[in-house]
């Protein structure tokens, strides 16, 4: 594990509260994750009974679950009063969900962590110690992850990707994993966004923050939710809230393939003057120029259709979730 200091932001000022007094919430997300809920609650338990200055919650969502996850968090519930439940009505997406608990939250800093364990609860002490040196955020960074050689490659690439065409500058290999002061959570009421890319929303507020490096542990238990949908969901709408560069690349390529296209008519034409006998146009450029240009202008099509469905989901400005149940709140 390594930290980071941002090279721009110094750590801000807090009012001295004793650390008693103050109230850390830890946020977890789940969808099927009976195998591993139980193990998440006492391991971030056993984290602050070691921390011992702090009161704390643990507020788990559970997105519509279709296994055993949400009669387990009843039973953790009924034993320990700090952990807190929010049931939903169905599966909401896990953007909409972990970012509905943490508006919820009561803390004067809030903790995001998955419950299927590949996110270090012991990091939680690394996270504290920043916050209390002045850090508003606290934020992990994957430096090197045991899950596949590929999958992770491939992630590490889109981060590369998106934080060279975004106007901000994002952190790669980021989650949302980390912690977050109160001041934060407060700023995100005020956004209001329908369907957030968390991750961009860190960077584009701004406050004094910090990094941490950690290697994230393989899943031990149980099969990730996360489907090929899910993550291009979750990829495009990272690209559509933080760049305008494809729309403007669709402008720019036409513009190029234009001019492309007209000195090779100009050609095939002086060719063919040239040689009109010996010289013939054939079947083969015509067809290989048609589906050419219709593959780039379906490709930009659906760049577009990517902007226009954000700007929908802005406009209807449906709620995060629906509740169907609170507990211990």
């Amino acid at each position: 594990m390594e930290t980071e200091p941002s090279s721009c932001l110094a750590p801000a000022s807090r009012p001295i509260i004793p650390a008693s007094e103050r109230l850390i919430s830890v946020v977890s997300g789940c969808y099927n994750e009976e195998e591993n809920i139980r193990e998440c609650y006492l391991q971030v338990k056993k984290v602050f009974a070691e921390i011992g200055r702090y009161r704390y919650e643990h507020i788990f969502i559970d997105n519509g679950s279709k296994d055993r996850t949400a009669a387990i968090l009843r039973e953790i519930a009924a034993e320990d009063k700090n952990v807190k439940v929010i049931l939903n009505a169905r599966n909401f997406g896990h953007i909409r969900s972990g970012y509905h608990a943490m508006l919820q939250a009561r803390g004067d800093a809030i903790i995001s962590l998955v419950s299927d364990l590949q996110d270090p609860p012991e990091l939680i002490k690394d996270f504290i110690t920043k916050w209390e040196e002045g850090f508003l955020m606290v934020i992990a960074v994957k430096q090197e992850s045991e899950e596949s050689i590929i999958f992770f490659t491939i992630r590490r690439a889109y981060y590369e990707l998106v934080a060279r065409l975004a106007e901000i500058e994002l952190n790669k290999n980021a989650t949302g994993f980390g912690l977050y002061d109160r001041r934060f959570v407060e700023i995100l009421k005020e956004i209001d966004d329908p369907y957030p890319y968390f991750r961009g929303l860190v960077s584009e507020v701004g406050l004094p923050s910090t990094k941490i490096h950690y290697i994230q542990p393989a899943r031990k238990r149980g099969i990730t939710s996360n489907n090929f949908y899910r993550l291009y969901d979750m990829a495009m709408l990272g690209i559509t809230n933080h760049t305008k560069v494809p729309l403007r690349l669709a402008t720019l390529l036409g513009f190029a393939i234009s001019i492309i296209s007209f000195c090779v008519a100009i050609i095939y034409v002086v060719l063919k003057l040239l040689f009109w006998q010996q010289f013939s146009l054939g079947l083969a450029p015509l067809v290989v120029g048609l589906f050419f240009f219709g593959s780039v202008q379906l490709f930009f099509i659906g760049i577009l259709g990517e902007y226009i469905g954000a700007i929908h989901t802005q406009v209807l400005k449906r709620p995060h979730v629906v509740e169907l149940e609170r507990i211990n709140f």
